[in-house]
């Protein structure tokens, strides 16, 4: 039992799984701190500082915060907004790699020019 667990531990799937998992909850740390450190002053000083948060109904003994969870759809939206930006300048940067194509390497470029010495043959 063991020595399964080790060999389903050690499977090379398992173990990029387990980093992308590490890297994602790293990756959004920095969203995260992208967003309320420096996103959302720059919202704030344009919307004047209001703070969706504090908005709440009182019914009865109860109060009802609809302000958190409007601030919550503004930070989603926002959030949404800049990991997209992020993935479309990722994207670019994809592209512009891809688009230039590799020089051939010496093994190919040796047989393409056997290709072409047998092709003047026929």
């Amino acid at each position: 039992m063991i020595k399964e667990f080790r060999d389903f531990i050690l499977r090379g799937n398992v173990l990029d799984l387990a980093v992308a998992v590490i890297l994602a909850i790293a990756f959004g740390a920095i969203i995260t701190s992208l967003v309320n450190d420096i996103v959302m002053p720059i919202i704030g000083v344009i919307i004047g500082g209001f703070d969706f948060s504090s908005l709440a109904i009182n019914v009865g003994s109860a109060a009802i915060a609809y302000g958190k969870f409007i601030q919550a759809i503004v930070n989603f939206v926002i959030i949404g907004f800049v990991l997209f930006l992020i993935v479309r300048g990722a994207n670019r940067v994809m592209k512009k790699k891809e688009a230039a194509p590799p020089a051939p390497s010496a093994e190919e470029t040796l047989l393409t020019e056997i290709r072409d010495l047998l092709k003047e043959r026929k």
